[in-house]
């Protein structure tokens, strides 16, 4: 036996013979109870942080300001004084840090997913600028208007054209082409219905996420164009998926474009022919479904 693990169970033995293993001033039910968990948040805030606990902590004071809420920042691969700092700021009884080994969004969101409890979750990046709560109210609002959507964006929504092999670019071996909308376009004020939104935030409806979606295809994994494929994967499934005028501003570079240049090209190629395969084909399925769901949404106004 590890002679250090060996000296502890001495100790600990002693001390629960002794009795002097309780905490200075007990614990007791009433004391828990005043740390005021929420078992059934309105609202989950995922933060996925690699090496920015200031951005982080810049920003949880507008998270705590949404009442009835819980924070779950996910340091994945954070160097030790990142992650001292974020598990000396995360205090409260709802909110949480969950640490992983650089395993990259895809996984890290998937899991968080499910530990979650909020009727609703926003995935959120370390780079995000959050402006008070008017953001996350909206969301709530057109989640609640829309029973039936699953996902909602406020960064950009895209679609994705899926291009003809002999259309692919040799140099790249990309086979799809993005266009992202403008707020110009938005049919109905700050809002519309879209083939598919890009991260962050991606804001989750977790009843329906748990019943029809399950979980995030680790095939993308670790990064790159799941978001796309989790998109399409509802409309195909008879859900929608929606975006908002938002856009936050960034408080620094994105930690993709930081740390991640090359390996964020080679996941690009790689995961484009994988959506091009699952996807290619429903193409104008989905977006028929869009555009059927922007007339209905339009005729209800």
């Amino acid at each position: 036996m590890n002679i250090r693990l060996f000296f502890d169970k001495l100790k600990l033995s002693l001390l629960k013979r002794t009795g002097k293993a309780q905490k200075k001033g007990g614990r007791c039910y009433a004391a828990w109870a005043a740390k005021g968990h929420i078992k059934e948040p309105l609202v989950s805030f995922v933060v996925q942080s690699h090496d920015k606990s200031l951005q982080v902590c810049s920003f949880l004071p507008q998270l705590r300001a949404f009442p009835n809420s819980e924070i779950i920042v996910i340091d994945d691969g954070s160097s030790l004084e990142h992650t001292q700092r974020l598990a000396a700021a995360l205090t409260g009884a709802n909110e949480f840090l969950v640490r992983a080994n650089d395993l990259y969004e895809n996984i890290t969101y998937d899991k968080c997913l499910r530990f979650c409890n909020g009727r609703y979750v926003a995935l959120l990046q370390d780079d995000d600028k959050i402006p008070g709560t008017e953001w996350a109210e909206r969301a709530v609002s057109l989640f609640e208007q829309h029973p039936d959507m699953v996902i909602l964006g406020g960064c950009d929504g895209r679609r994705v054209r899926f291009c003809m092999k002999e259309s692919v670019d040799e140099a790249t071996g990309q086979r799809i082409s993005e266009k992202t909308y403008t707020s110009e376009e938005m049919s109905h004020g700050d809002f519309c219905f879209v083939m598919s939104v890009n991260r962050a935030p991606m804001w989750i409806n977790r009843e329906l996420y748990q019943q029809h979606l399950h979980h995030i295809d680790y095939r993308f994994a670790p990064f790159q164009s799941d978001d796309y494929e989790l998109c399409m994967r509802a409309w195909t499934l008879g859900l929608k998926v929606g975006w908002y005028k938002l856009h936050f501003e960034s408080l620094s570079v994105g930690g993709m474009r930081l740390y991640n240049n090359a390996f964020t090209k080679e996941m690009t190629k790689r995961n484009a022919t994988l959506l091009y395969d699952l996807y290619a084909d429903k193409e104008e399925e989905i977006m028929h479904k869009v555009q059927k769901k922007e007339e209905e949404f339009g005729q209800n106004l």
